[in-house]
């Protein structure tokens, strides 16, 4: 599960479209699936979501899924038992009768996430593919996905959503102006800090000064105590520190730095997403 980061403009979209040869490149080299990009034999292999998406809206879900099949090669007689499985499994079974072009924004989502995966791909592209989705419909995405993961077959993910991207994806590399300019194991993903919100009263004005001179970012607005630690290590000294010096501590909250953190610090403030 590859998630790929940027802000609007870096090249995401681009890049996905050059690996599968509906953009010719200006220079370099790409290869997928160990075979150049764009060769016919590979994108067989390989399913695609694209962001902005038009389909045959005057066929039915079904019928849709057939058309596709049978573009990626697949037999009649494979396609009779995976068309029906595939609308169950995001959810379109109830509307299988309905022609596409009276689905709303998120049952387009939903089969054409279908379409993507009928042929049962090694790589699947997806470009945003929760746009348009309640809750209950980015979950169903999340589930597919990690089924897609399970049986073996490798997701590269392009979305806005960090949230989605922080708990579905294994891996994350960072696209800005073009160019990688970094990337992340989510597994073993260590913030560089630890936050941490605490309500105190009765805390005295130099603690913060002591606290300072150690390194540690600290700051107080009322009973809200702001702490930035560089480990969680350093966590329960600071609560004793606190005690020490007559605060009344009501709460201590660590919060482990998020991907939407390390994004920011990676593209700098004054880019949006």
């Amino acid at each position: 599960m590859f998630g790929f980061l940027g802000p609007n403009g870096a090249g995401k979209s681009t890049s996905i479209k050059m690996l599968l040869g509906l953009v010719k490149p200006t220079g370099g080299q790409a290869t997928l699936l160990g075979s150049p990009a764009g060769e016919v034999g590979v994108r067989r292999r390989v399913g695609f979501l694209p962001e902005h998406f038009r389909f045959y809206d005057w066929l039915t879900p079904a019928e849709l899924l057939r058309l596709h099949g049978r573009l990626a090669g697949m037999s009649p007689a494979r396609l009779k038992d995976r068309v029906p499985a595939l609308l169950d499994l995001v959810g379109l079974t109830p509307h299988r009768d309905k022609r596409v072009h009276d689905f709303s924004k998120g049952m387009m989502q939903r089969i054409g996430l279908a379409q993507a995966l009928v042929h049962d791909p090694e790589v699947v592209f997806l470009d945003e593919p929760t746009s348009g989705l309640d809750p209950l419909g980015r979950r169903l995405v999340r589930d597919v996905i990690r089924a897609q993961r399970e049986r073996g077959a490798t997701v590269f993910l392009n979305s806005h959503l960090l949230s989605e991207v922080e708990i579905t994806c294994d891996h994350v590399a960072f696209l800005k102006d073009g160019e990688v300019v970094g990337s992340e194991n989510l597994e073993s993903f260590a913030p560089a800090e630890i936050r941490v919100a605490a309500r105190v009263r009765n805390l005295a004005p130099e603690i913060l000064a002591t606290l300072a001179r150690q390194g540690i970012s600290a700051s107080l607005e009322g009973e809200q105590l702001s702490l930035t630690a560089h480990s969680s290590e350093e966590l329960p000294d600071l609560l004793r520190q606190l005690m020490a010096a007559g605060a009344d501590v009501y709460s201590f909250v660590p919060a482990r730095a998020s991907l939407e953190d390390l994004f920011v610090r990676i593209m700098g403030e004054d880019r949006g997403l």
